[in-house]
């Protein structure tokens, strides 16, 4: 199969002896099992295994691919299995489930792929479109409204089985299995969960976290009341959770006793946290400060009015501790939708500039630049200007806060993969670096922060701490700003 079409299908064959621990687990868990049914069998890898290990069990398999239900059905010879090939966006699975017997084993290792990956392909296999999470306005337009297609296919699944007796096992991403939690504790029956972490990179050559999510319906609990509480085990054969995430109150939590335990210190942030510069054209807007004055990332000289060039500091610089950098970005507005034709009169030489790369900014993909002026930028605001930050980078496994002052006399810009608190001073700064970097703050994150995620440090983590009670738990004096209220004076 060729690249493209085995990453649009999933096609990651499981190897026998890992399907075979799979089931091991399952039978601890569900010592009797009527039916199988693995709605993406591929080869049969799962089948096979089940049929060792539940002999009187019915097999069910599902693929898309005629080609390994042929594969699958010569490995399954003699165990009687029922194998179909059929596009799993186009069964009716609660019609299927309801003509299986009970005890139920729903199973497998679905698409590790995104829906955004697979329209960037072109692909044909894919869900009906939808906001599947319900985000409006932008959010729905810059990635929130993205979703891995397994996501998807088990909630799917989970939602068909409904109240019946089954047992779920699936291979799938640590961040798909979150989600599924987040989607289950909103049924109105509460099915239990947990997730073994399993190497990727030894199984599958890829380099994700991920687990095997086994998820349990009890009839007999079909109450939506208390809290979900699913344990994270460090491996297959892990016999004790190291920790339960779940979701308490509607609020997701890597860790339910140490968000407990750090409950007082819920809120939002009274100051607001502010993402970084956004502009998706860093070869053109991205400088670097040489010897005879800037280059771009085309590695052409760069001669435009230095009132529109601002110091930068990325995210990653945020994480080694490298606030002091040679890296200068562009400024093309100081508010979000500011006309830039301005430029043509006020900076002449940063216009042409502009206007020479032109095909640069048309080239972006995002739909937030659709109806902007010419070289918008988002993450910009009065904020952007405050002569002080304490900022952290996003993508990185890292609760790191650092204070960034001005550089040359001039404000420094943090990347749009950072977040900073804007600030008047460089003690209200150290202040608030301090707290934030202190082992109450720490442990408010550490208990809310997944870091098998994509970009794990975010705006509504940050938002939700309140730094008023963080300051009074450890008997700080907070900063004139949380005391007064927010006033920002910039001198730049």
């Amino acid at each position: 199969m060729r690249d493209g079409k085995r990453i649009e299908f999933g096609d990651w064959q499981t190897p026998l002896g890992l399907a075979s621990e799979v089931l091991d687990l399952v039978k601890a868990a569900m010592p009797e099992v009527a039916a199988v049914l693995e709605p993406t069998c591929g080869e049969g890898a799962f089948l096979l295994a089940a049929a060792s290990v539940f002999p009187r069990a019915r097999l069910y398999g599902f693929d898309i691919s005629d080609a390994h239900v042929q594969t699958a059905r010569k490995r399954l010879d003699g165990h009687g299995a029922d194998l179909e090939v059929a596009d799993f966006f186009r069964v009716q699975w609660e019609e299927v489930l309801q003509r299986l017997p009970e005890p139920t084993l729903i199973i497998g290792n679905p698409p590790w792929v995104t829906n955004s990956a697979l329209g960037a392909m072109e692909a044909e296999n894919l869900p009906t479109k939808s906001n599947l999470k319900g985000h409006s306005g932008i959010d729905a337009r810059t990635g929130k409204s993205n979703f891995d297609i397994s996501e998807w296919m088990l909630t799917r699944l989970i939602e068909a089985a409904g109240p019946r007796r089954f047992l779920l096992a699936m291979l799938c991403k640590t961040s798909v299995a979150r989600k599924v939690m987040e989607r289950a504790a909103t049924l109105a029956w509460r099915p239990e969960g947990s997730t073994r972490t399993i190497d990727a990179q030894a199984h599958f050559s890829a380099a994700v976290h991920a687990a095997l999510l086994m998820v349990q319906s009890q009839p007999e609990r079909a109450d939506s009341g208390g809290d979900l509480r699913w344990g994270v085990y460090p491996s297959l054969s892990a016999r004790h959770p190291t920790r339960y995430m779940g979701v308490v109150d509607g609020r997701t939590c890597s860790d339910v006793d140490a968000f407990l335990a750090t409950r007082g210190l819920d809120g939002e942030s009274e100051i607001e946290w502010r993402s970084g510069l956004k502009h998706d054209c860093a070869s053109v807007m991205e400088l670097v400060v040489v010897d005879d004055g800037l280059v771009n990332g085309l590695g052409e000289a760069v001669d435009i009015e230095a009132e529109y060039v601002y110091p930068l500091v990325k995210g990653s610089d945020l994480a080694h501790g490298r606030v002091s950098t040679r890296r200068r970005v562009i400024v093309t507005q100081r508010r979000l939708g500011d006309e830039t034709a301005v430029l043509r009169e006020r900076a002449p030489a940063a216009w042409k500039y502009l206007d020479a790369h032109r095909r640069h900014f048309e080239a972006r993909k995002s739909s937030i630049y659709r109806d902007q002026p010419a070289f918008s930028m988002f993450g910009i605001g009065e904020y952007s200007f405050a002569p002080y930050k304490v900022a952290i980078g996003g993508l990185y496994k890292k609760l790191a806060f650092s204070v960034v002052g001005p550089m040359d006399g001039r404000p420094v810009m943090v990347d749009d993969t950072s977040y900073f608190l804007p600030c008047t001073t460089l003690e209200e700064a150290s202040e608030l670096a301090g707290a934030l970097n202190g082992g109450t703050a720490r442990e408010f994150f550490e208990a809310r922060v997944f870091w098998d995620a994509k970009r794990p440090v975010n705006k509504a983590l940050l938002q939700s701490l309140s730094l008023a009670a963080l300051f009074q738990s450890e008997n700080r004096i907070p900063p004139r700003s949380l005391v007064q209220g927010r006033q920002l004076v910039l001198p730049f």
